[in-house]
């Protein structure tokens, strides 16, 4: 089985991106089932429980990523700073998760001011956001939704690990923003 964990391990770290079990069963030939795979991938997690990086399960799958604590030496090497988004863009953002799915209409509505196609471009660029449908309204407006690389990015494996709207009303937004951080620099 260490033979199984060190391919697991060579396709997670070679990876760009995060890998479902669904793939990584196709390294084995099928060979192994989902619970196999899952158990051994809960051992290569403790195996790598004590170095620098950690073995994360997200939306779309697992992946290697930088351990928070080390994000500040990480940054020294960074020449390129993270994009950082307007308030506009990140309210929108913010309504689109957690009243999904919603309209142009129903943003504008919320934040009481118009959107402009430019914010939406910003989170369609960065694809936290997709249209997921069309309204059963005159117009047929589209219905916008997140996705799951927004999910990924954040380090969650659903909608419901969102912090609660109270969390927004205490102060504590500031830990959203610095996860969005950690988890696009340690990438």
């Amino acid at each position: 089985m260490e033979t199984v964990k060190c391919i697991l391990e060579t396709a997670l770290l070679t990876s760009q991106k995060p890998v479902s079990v669904t793939e990584l069963k196709k390294l084995f030939d099928g060979e192994f089932d989902h619970r196999t795979l899952d158990l051994l991938l809960d051992e290569l997690k403790n195996d790598w429980s004590q170095r620098g990086l950690e073995l994360v399960s997200v939306s779309s799958g697992w992946r290697f990523q930088s351990r928070t604590e080390y994000s500040h030496y990480l940054d020294k090497l960074q020449n390129e700073k993270p994009p950082r988004y307007s308030r506009a863009v990140m309210e929108t953002l913010a309504i689109i998760a957690y009243q999904q799915p919603v309209t142009r209409g129903d943003i504008e509505k919320i934040r009481g001011v118009a959107v402009s196609s430019h914010i939406i471009k910003i989170l369609e660029e960065r694809n936290w956001i997709l249209a997921v449908g069309q309204k059963e309204s005159i117009g047929r407006p589209t219905m916008f939704g997140t996705s799951k690389k927004f999910l990924d990015d954040l380090g969650l494996l659903s909608l419901e690990e969102l912090p609660t709207i109270s969390n927004f009303e205490t102060g504590l937004d500031d830990g959203f923003m610095e996860v969005e951080k950690e988890n696009y620099e340690g990438k």
